[in-house]
């Protein structure tokens, strides 16, 4: 009888532990930032060179600024 309590205890304190665990993760990732798409952009942008050469090839064409 007692395992039986234990094992439901176990389980009620793992749900609980998930679910703490869980909504951390959700705040952390979705918090607000003052970081823009296109802020971060540049840091992953390739070269105008290589743009030119990439619209090129897929038949776009590609025009300097914003």
């Amino acid at each position: 009888m007692w395992l039986d309590i234990g094992i439901v205890v176990l389980l009620i304190v793992g749900a609980y532990c998930f679910a703490v665990l869980t909504g951390f993760q959700t705040r952390m990732l979705a918090r607000r930032s003052n970081r823009r798409a296109e802020d971060m952009y540049g840091q992953f942008a390739d070269s105008p060179r290589k743009q030119r050469r990439y619209a090129r090839e897929h038949g776009g064409t590609w025009r300097e600024g914003p």
